[in-house]
Protein backbone atom coordinates (compact mmCIF):
# COMPACT_ATOMS: atom_id res chain seq x y z
CA UNK A 1 0.00 0.00 0.00
CA UNK A 2 1.35 3.73 -0.81
CA UNK A 3 0.80 6.92 0.66
CA UNK A 4 1.04 10.24 -0.63
CA UNK A 5 0.57 13.88 0.80
CA UNK A 6 -2.98 14.09 0.15
CA UNK A 7 -3.04 11.25 3.10
CA UNK A 8 -1.28 12.57 5.36
CA UNK A 9 -2.94 15.75 4.88
CA UNK A 10 -6.57 13.39 5.42
CA UNK A 11 -4.89 12.31 8.66
CA UNK A 12 -4.15 16.30 9.98
CA UNK A 13 -7.86 16.89 9.10
CA UNK A 14 -8.99 14.09 11.45
CA UNK A 15 -6.77 14.73 14.08
CA UNK A 16 -4.98 11.03 13.62
CA UNK A 17 -1.73 13.37 13.96
CA UNK A 18 -0.51 16.87 14.07
CA UNK A 19 0.49 19.33 11.36
CA UNK A 20 3.75 19.38 12.92
CA UNK A 21 4.18 15.52 13.04
CA UNK A 22 3.03 15.75 9.13
CA UNK A 23 5.98 18.44 8.31
CA UNK A 24 8.17 16.50 9.79
CA UNK A 25 7.63 12.75 8.42
CA UNK A 26 7.19 14.42 4.78
CA UNK A 27 10.36 15.82 5.22
CA UNK A 28 12.29 13.12 6.55
CA UNK A 29 10.70 10.96 3.72
CA UNK A 30 11.89 13.16 1.08
CA UNK A 31 15.62 13.11 2.34
CA UNK A 32 15.16 9.24 2.55
CA UNK A 33 14.35 8.73 -1.01
CA UNK A 34 15.86 12.04 -2.90
CA UNK A 35 18.42 9.34 -4.76
CA UNK A 36 15.15 6.67 -5.93
CA UNK A 37 14.05 7.45 -9.36
CA UNK A 38 10.80 8.65 -9.35
CA UNK A 39 8.15 10.22 -12.89
CA UNK A 40 9.32 13.73 -12.65
CA UNK A 41 10.35 15.70 -15.65
CA UNK A 42 13.68 16.24 -14.61
CA UNK A 43 14.13 12.34 -14.27
CA UNK A 44 12.96 12.00 -17.27
CA UNK A 45 15.15 14.05 -19.29
CA UNK A 46 17.80 12.38 -17.29
CA UNK A 47 17.10 8.77 -18.54
CA UNK A 48 15.94 10.18 -21.98
CA UNK A 49 19.14 11.74 -22.73
CA UNK A 50 20.96 8.50 -21.26
CA UNK A 51 19.19 6.14 -23.57
CA UNK A 52 19.50 8.25 -26.72
CA UNK A 53 23.85 8.33 -25.42
CA UNK A 54 23.12 4.86 -25.12
CA UNK A 55 21.28 3.91 -28.48
CA UNK A 56 23.75 6.01 -30.32
CA UNK A 57 26.71 3.67 -29.60
CA UNK A 58 25.23 0.79 -29.70
CA UNK A 59 21.89 0.20 -31.57
CA UNK A 60 22.29 3.12 -34.42
CA UNK A 61 25.95 1.74 -35.14
CA UNK A 62 25.87 2.20 -38.97
CA UNK A 63 27.91 0.76 -41.51
CA UNK A 64 30.52 3.70 -41.57
CA UNK A 65 31.68 2.18 -38.57
CA UNK A 66 33.09 -1.51 -40.80
CA UNK A 67 35.80 1.69 -41.98
CA UNK A 68 36.93 2.29 -38.17
CA UNK A 69 38.69 -1.17 -38.26
CA UNK A 70 39.86 -2.92 -34.74
CA UNK A 71 41.62 0.39 -33.32
CA UNK A 72 39.30 2.60 -34.14
CA UNK A 73 36.70 0.76 -32.43
CA UNK A 74 38.63 0.33 -29.47
CA UNK A 75 40.05 3.58 -29.30
CA UNK A 76 36.57 4.96 -29.72
CA UNK A 77 35.35 2.98 -27.20
CA UNK A 78 37.48 3.64 -24.45
CA UNK A 79 37.48 7.07 -24.96
CA UNK A 80 33.37 7.39 -24.92
CA UNK A 81 34.01 5.02 -21.63
CA UNK A 82 36.58 7.18 -19.59
CA UNK A 83 34.50 10.35 -20.78
CA UNK A 84 30.90 9.23 -19.37
CA UNK A 85 32.74 7.40 -16.39
CA UNK A 86 34.88 10.77 -15.26
CA UNK A 87 31.49 12.84 -15.98
CA UNK A 88 29.31 10.32 -13.75
CA UNK A 89 31.70 9.77 -11.32
CA UNK A 90 31.60 14.13 -10.58
CA UNK A 91 28.09 13.88 -10.77
CA UNK A 92 28.01 10.88 -8.22
CA UNK A 93 30.17 13.02 -6.08
CA UNK A 94 28.93 15.91 -6.18
CA UNK A 95 24.97 14.06 -5.05
CA UNK A 96 23.54 14.09 -8.41
CA UNK A 97 23.24 10.14 -8.24
CA UNK A 98 20.66 9.75 -10.78
CA UNK A 99 22.23 11.21 -13.68
CA UNK A 100 25.73 10.56 -12.45
CA UNK A 101 24.59 6.68 -12.56
CA UNK A 102 23.33 7.15 -15.74
CA UNK A 103 26.56 7.83 -17.26
CA UNK A 104 28.10 5.27 -15.56
CA UNK A 105 25.67 3.04 -17.44
CA UNK A 106 26.76 4.08 -20.49
CA UNK A 107 30.07 3.73 -19.63
CA UNK A 108 29.28 -0.02 -18.75
CA UNK A 109 27.51 -0.05 -22.36
CA UNK A 110 30.61 0.99 -24.42
CA UNK A 111 32.04 -2.23 -23.06
CA UNK A 112 31.16 -5.06 -26.09
CA UNK A 113 32.61 -2.22 -28.24
CA UNK A 114 35.65 -1.88 -26.54
CA UNK A 115 35.71 -5.69 -26.41
CA UNK A 116 35.09 -5.96 -30.37
CA UNK A 117 37.67 -3.65 -31.25
CA UNK A 118 40.75 -5.47 -29.04
CA UNK A 119 39.60 -8.99 -30.60
CA UNK A 120 39.55 -7.75 -33.83
CA UNK A 121 43.27 -5.98 -33.61
CA UNK A 122 44.36 -9.37 -32.00
CA UNK A 123 42.22 -11.67 -34.48
CA UNK A 124 41.91 -13.75 -30.79
CA UNK A 125 38.24 -14.76 -31.38
CA UNK A 126 37.38 -17.86 -29.08
CA UNK A 127 34.44 -19.26 -31.01
CA UNK A 128 33.87 -17.72 -34.58
CA UNK A 129 34.68 -14.63 -35.98
CA UNK A 130 31.13 -13.19 -35.45
CA UNK A 131 30.81 -10.35 -38.73
CA UNK A 132 30.99 -6.32 -38.39
CA UNK A 133 29.96 -4.88 -34.84
CA UNK A 134 26.95 -3.35 -36.00
CA UNK A 135 25.19 -6.81 -36.45
CA UNK A 136 25.78 -7.66 -32.44
CA UNK A 137 22.37 -6.68 -32.23
CA UNK A 138 20.75 -8.80 -35.01
CA UNK A 139 22.82 -12.15 -35.28
CA UNK A 140 22.75 -14.95 -33.37
CA UNK A 141 25.97 -15.97 -33.19
CA UNK A 142 28.49 -17.57 -30.47
CA UNK A 143 31.63 -15.18 -31.21
CA UNK A 144 29.48 -12.31 -29.47
CA UNK A 145 30.02 -14.46 -26.11
CA UNK A 146 33.18 -13.24 -24.82
CA UNK A 147 31.46 -9.00 -25.61
CA UNK A 148 28.53 -10.18 -23.09
CA UNK A 149 30.18 -11.90 -20.75
CA UNK A 150 33.06 -8.76 -20.38
CA UNK A 151 30.16 -6.54 -20.48
CA UNK A 152 28.62 -8.33 -17.68
CA UNK A 153 31.90 -8.14 -15.34
CA UNK A 154 31.99 -4.64 -15.91
CA UNK A 155 28.53 -3.73 -15.16
CA UNK A 156 29.25 -5.85 -11.61
CA UNK A 157 32.22 -3.73 -10.83
CA UNK A 158 30.80 -0.43 -11.58
CA UNK A 159 28.20 -1.71 -9.35
CA UNK A 160 30.94 -2.18 -6.59
CA UNK A 161 31.32 1.50 -6.63
CA UNK A 162 28.48 2.68 -7.79
CA UNK A 163 24.96 1.39 -6.32
CA UNK A 164 22.93 2.60 -8.87
CA UNK A 165 20.21 -0.12 -9.97
CA UNK A 166 19.95 1.39 -13.98
CA UNK A 167 23.40 -0.34 -14.13
CA UNK A 168 21.76 -3.72 -13.95
CA UNK A 169 20.19 -2.94 -17.42
CA UNK A 170 23.14 -3.94 -19.42
CA UNK A 171 23.96 -6.52 -17.17
CA UNK A 172 20.82 -8.28 -17.38
CA UNK A 173 20.18 -7.42 -21.68
CA UNK A 174 23.78 -9.12 -22.30
CA UNK A 175 22.47 -12.17 -20.31
CA UNK A 176 19.58 -12.28 -22.27
CA UNK A 177 21.95 -11.82 -25.35
CA UNK A 178 23.89 -14.86 -24.06
CA UNK A 179 20.75 -16.82 -23.78
CA UNK A 180 20.49 -16.83 -27.63
CA UNK A 181 23.83 -17.27 -28.43
CA UNK A 182 24.82 -19.70 -26.31
CA UNK A 183 23.02 -22.65 -28.88
CA UNK A 184 25.46 -21.46 -31.19
CA UNK A 185 28.06 -22.74 -28.69
CA UNK A 186 26.82 -25.46 -27.97
CA UNK A 187 25.56 -27.04 -30.99
CA UNK A 188 27.09 -25.01 -33.54
CA UNK A 189 26.48 -22.51 -35.86
CA UNK A 190 23.45 -25.07 -37.51
CA UNK A 191 22.08 -24.68 -34.16
CA UNK A 192 17.99 -25.50 -35.33
CA UNK A 193 15.39 -23.59 -33.75
CA UNK A 194 14.31 -26.37 -31.20
CA UNK A 195 17.78 -26.24 -29.26
CA UNK A 196 17.24 -22.53 -29.39
CA UNK A 197 14.43 -22.89 -27.41
CA UNK A 198 15.45 -25.09 -24.91
CA UNK A 199 18.84 -23.14 -24.18
CA UNK A 200 16.47 -19.74 -23.78
CA UNK A 201 14.06 -21.94 -21.53
CA UNK A 202 16.51 -22.99 -19.05
CA UNK A 203 18.61 -19.60 -19.14
CA UNK A 204 15.44 -17.52 -18.54
CA UNK A 205 15.06 -19.51 -15.39
CA UNK A 206 18.37 -19.14 -14.43
CA UNK A 207 18.08 -15.40 -14.56
CA UNK A 208 14.98 -15.29 -12.97
CA UNK A 209 16.42 -17.78 -10.21
CA UNK A 210 19.16 -14.99 -9.97
CA UNK A 211 16.92 -11.85 -9.88
CA UNK A 212 15.48 -13.71 -6.82
CA UNK A 213 18.33 -14.33 -4.64
CA UNK A 214 19.07 -10.50 -4.76
CA UNK A 215 15.34 -9.80 -4.66
CA UNK A 216 14.72 -7.12 -1.67
CA UNK A 217 18.00 -7.57 -0.38
CA UNK A 218 18.99 -3.65 -0.71
CA UNK A 219 16.00 -0.94 -0.37
CA UNK A 220 16.86 -0.56 -3.82
CA UNK A 221 15.34 -2.49 -6.70
CA UNK A 222 18.12 -4.58 -8.33
CA UNK A 223 16.17 -7.13 -9.51
CA UNK A 224 13.66 -5.29 -11.67
CA UNK A 225 15.75 -5.96 -14.93
CA UNK A 226 17.05 -9.52 -14.18
CA UNK A 227 13.00 -10.42 -13.85
CA UNK A 228 12.77 -8.66 -17.04
CA UNK A 229 15.04 -10.00 -19.56
CA UNK A 230 14.93 -13.23 -17.79
CA UNK A 231 10.78 -13.36 -18.73
CA UNK A 232 11.81 -12.69 -22.18
CA UNK A 233 14.09 -15.70 -22.27
CA UNK A 234 11.95 -18.36 -20.79
CA UNK A 235 8.47 -17.23 -21.97
CA UNK A 236 9.78 -17.14 -25.58
CA UNK A 237 11.20 -20.62 -24.42
CA UNK A 238 8.03 -21.53 -23.73
CA UNK A 239 5.93 -19.98 -25.88
CA UNK A 240 7.57 -21.33 -29.23
CA UNK A 241 7.57 -24.85 -28.08
CA UNK A 242 6.03 -26.58 -30.90
CA UNK A 243 3.08 -28.68 -29.90
CA UNK A 244 0.84 -30.06 -32.02
CA UNK A 245 -1.72 -31.56 -29.04
CA UNK A 246 -4.33 -29.60 -27.55
CA UNK A 247 -3.09 -31.36 -23.80
CA UNK A 248 0.39 -29.03 -24.35
CA UNK A 249 -1.27 -26.10 -25.46
CA UNK A 250 -3.63 -26.13 -22.29
CA UNK A 251 -0.54 -26.98 -20.07
CA UNK A 252 0.89 -24.03 -21.76
CA UNK A 253 -1.80 -21.65 -20.48
CA UNK A 254 -1.85 -23.36 -16.92
CA UNK A 255 1.38 -22.47 -16.61
CA UNK A 256 0.74 -18.65 -17.83
CA UNK A 257 -1.87 -18.12 -14.98
CA UNK A 258 0.60 -20.16 -12.55
CA UNK A 259 3.40 -16.73 -13.63
CA UNK A 260 -0.03 -14.78 -12.86
CA UNK A 261 0.13 -16.11 -9.47
CA UNK A 262 3.54 -15.49 -9.15
CA UNK A 263 2.99 -12.66 -9.78
CA UNK A 264 1.02 -12.08 -6.44
CA UNK A 265 3.55 -13.99 -4.29
CA UNK A 266 6.72 -11.89 -5.32
CA UNK A 267 4.58 -8.62 -6.20
CA UNK A 268 6.18 -8.85 -9.46
CA UNK A 269 3.95 -6.97 -12.27
CA UNK A 270 6.15 -8.44 -15.30
CA UNK A 271 5.17 -12.17 -14.00
CA UNK A 272 1.42 -11.12 -14.44
CA UNK A 273 2.50 -8.81 -18.13
CA UNK A 274 3.56 -12.24 -19.84
CA UNK A 275 1.21 -14.24 -18.01
CA UNK A 276 -1.86 -12.56 -19.39
CA UNK A 277 -0.04 -12.85 -22.57
CA UNK A 278 -0.05 -16.56 -22.73
CA UNK A 279 -3.70 -16.69 -21.61
CA UNK A 280 -4.36 -14.48 -24.28
CA UNK A 281 -2.53 -16.17 -27.13
CA UNK A 282 -4.18 -19.53 -25.50
CA UNK A 283 -7.40 -18.18 -26.26
CA UNK A 284 -6.37 -16.91 -29.24
CA UNK A 285 -5.86 -20.38 -30.27
CA UNK A 286 -9.03 -21.79 -29.25
CA UNK A 287 -11.17 -18.77 -30.91
CA UNK A 288 -9.16 -19.16 -34.49
CA UNK A 289 -8.41 -23.49 -34.55
CA UNK A 290 -10.41 -24.95 -32.30
CA UNK A 291 -14.01 -23.15 -32.05
CA UNK A 292 -14.39 -21.69 -35.38
CA UNK A 293 -16.91 -22.73 -36.17
CA UNK A 294 -18.66 -22.74 -33.06
CA UNK A 295 -21.52 -19.49 -32.48
CA UNK A 296 -21.83 -19.99 -28.58
CA UNK A 297 -18.05 -19.87 -28.09
CA UNK A 298 -18.22 -15.89 -28.45
CA UNK A 299 -20.44 -16.03 -26.05
CA UNK A 300 -18.95 -18.05 -23.73
CA UNK A 301 -16.13 -16.51 -24.04
CA UNK A 302 -17.24 -12.81 -23.17
CA UNK A 303 -19.15 -14.13 -20.40
CA UNK A 304 -15.26 -15.62 -18.93
CA UNK A 305 -14.48 -11.83 -19.31
CA UNK A 306 -16.82 -10.69 -17.11
CA UNK A 307 -16.51 -13.16 -14.43
CA UNK A 308 -12.91 -11.92 -14.58
CA UNK A 309 -13.57 -8.65 -14.22
CA UNK A 310 -15.83 -9.61 -11.31
CA UNK A 311 -12.67 -11.78 -9.91
CA UNK A 312 -10.58 -8.74 -10.12
CA UNK A 313 -12.97 -6.67 -8.28
CA UNK A 314 -13.96 -9.30 -5.65
CA UNK A 315 -9.60 -9.46 -5.63
CA UNK A 316 -9.59 -5.74 -5.37
CA UNK A 317 -11.82 -5.67 -2.18
CA UNK A 318 -10.23 -8.16 -0.60
CA UNK A 319 -6.52 -8.16 -1.66
CA UNK A 320 -4.66 -8.56 2.06
CA UNK A 321 -7.18 -11.30 2.52
CA UNK A 322 -6.32 -12.98 -0.09
CA UNK A 323 -2.48 -12.27 -0.37
CA UNK A 324 -2.47 -13.04 3.28
CA UNK A 325 -4.51 -16.56 3.13
CA UNK A 326 -2.26 -17.61 0.31
CA UNK A 327 1.13 -16.47 1.66
CA UNK A 328 -0.19 -18.80 4.90
CA UNK A 329 -0.11 -22.07 2.69
CA UNK A 330 2.71 -22.15 1.85
CA UNK A 331 5.08 -23.77 3.76
CA UNK A 332 7.27 -21.94 6.93
CA UNK A 333 10.39 -22.34 5.75
CA UNK A 334 9.09 -21.49 1.77
CA UNK A 335 7.09 -18.25 3.33
CA UNK A 336 10.53 -17.10 4.82
CA UNK A 337 12.18 -17.37 1.06
CA UNK A 338 9.62 -14.75 -0.34
CA UNK A 339 11.45 -11.16 -1.08
CA UNK A 340 9.09 -9.51 1.13
CA UNK A 341 9.44 -11.75 3.71
CA UNK A 342 13.18 -11.42 4.06
CA UNK A 343 14.54 -10.14 6.89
Amino acid sequence: MKFSTQDLDWAVAAAVISGETRDTLVAALEKRYEHRPSLSFTNVLYYLGGLIVIAAMTLYVGRAWGDLGGGGHLAVALVYAAVYLLAGSALWRRGHRIPGGILVTAAVCMTPMAVYGAQEMSGLWIFEHPGAYRDFYHWIKGGWAVMEIATMAAGLLALRFYRFPFITLPIAFCAWFMSMDLASILYGPDFSWEQRRIVSLWFGLVMLAASYAVDRRTREDYAFWGYFFGMCAFWGGLTFTDSDSELGKFVYCLINLGLMGVSVLLQRRVFIIFGAMGVAGYLSHLAQDVFQSTLGFSFALSGLGLLVIAAGLLYHRHQKRIETWLVNRLPHALRKTLPQYRS
